[in-house]
């Protein structure tokens, strides 16, 4: 099996089960080099949709309620939201190694590791819903992430700045204030795998800008600039203060790059 055929499996497994098990399992594949690499396959024509499950339904995000920590419910339905977030990541990360073909084999390990990360997220905030009685699939969810890799199918340096730098790395802001408030409520469950998450997150949207300043570097554009056209292009309403400066510099912005998030955020 070719890295890209492994991929395309990935995305089209349609199940909370399967979906995350043939991720790891594709991942370890690679890593023992067993899947090869055609560095001049086409690229696909066209994005499709992933396999989904039948549930979780996917409203628009102002249809989804707002639920404090306070209940059972109200937890359960937050954790659901991070799950979902994880599950579509896995997509997004292998929809990086199956679209933009002809790249140096890093980017590839760098995603096929990002997808394996991901799913090990996900089965963990799984078996945490299912702890309080709920499971993946009974809260509805938004299509937010995946709507952006169908805008940016044509261009990966825009995929880049705009993904993992953008949607992904929202979590890198929200996350921390999550992890006080479920302490203060004696949910040491919950925030032990936030925790995990924030810190791998950093990794994964430090691949985004590294892989954003290679194809800025090769198309011989300014990033900077062009950070600020495509924020200005696609990001509209999507961007909201505060951000998590430390976080976000260890993750590979800079400090002009905070500040045109904060003006598009403005």
């Amino acid at each position: 099996m070719t890295l890209f055929e492994a991929a395309c499996a990935c995305l089209n497994a349609a199940t909370a089960d399967d979906k995350p098990a043939l991720t790891l399992a594709m991942a370890a594949a690679f890593a023992r080099g067993g899947l090869t690499i055609e560095h001049d396959a086409p690229a696909p024509d066209r994005i499709h949709m992933p396999g989904r499950p039948a549930t979780p339904k996917l409203v628009h995000p102002r249809d989804l309620p707002r639920r404090g920590f306070g209940t059972n419910e109200g937890r359960a339905a937050f954790i659901h939201a991070v799950a979902h977030i994880e599950f579509n990541a896995m997509d997004l990360a292998w929809d990086a190694v199956y679209r933009f073909r002809g790249l140096p084999a890093q980017f590839y390990a760098d995603w096929v590791g990002v997808a394996r990360d991901e799913a090990r997220h996900f089965n963990l905030l799984r078996a945490r819903l299912r702890e309080l009685g709920y499971d993946y699939g009974d809260f509805d969810a938004h299509n937010g992430l995946w709507e952006m890799a169908e805008k940016t199918a044509h261009d990966g340096l825009a995929r880049m700045a705009l993904v993992p730098r953008v949607l992904e790395a929202r979590g890198l802001d929200v996350t921390p204030g999550m992890i006080v408030k479920l302490r203060g409520l004696g949910d040491d469950a919950t925030a032990d795998i936030l925790e995990v998450i924030l810190r791998e997150e950093i990794g994964h949207v430090a691949a985004g800008s590294r892989w954003y300043r290679w194809y800025c570097e090769r198309a011989g554009v300014e990033p900077k600039a062009r950070f600020r056209e495509l924020l200005r292009e696609y990001a509209s309403g999507v961007l909201h203060k505060p951000f998590n400066t430390d976080a976000r510099l260890q993750a590979g912005f800079d400090l002009e790059e905070l500040e045109s998030l904060l003006a598009a955020a403005d």
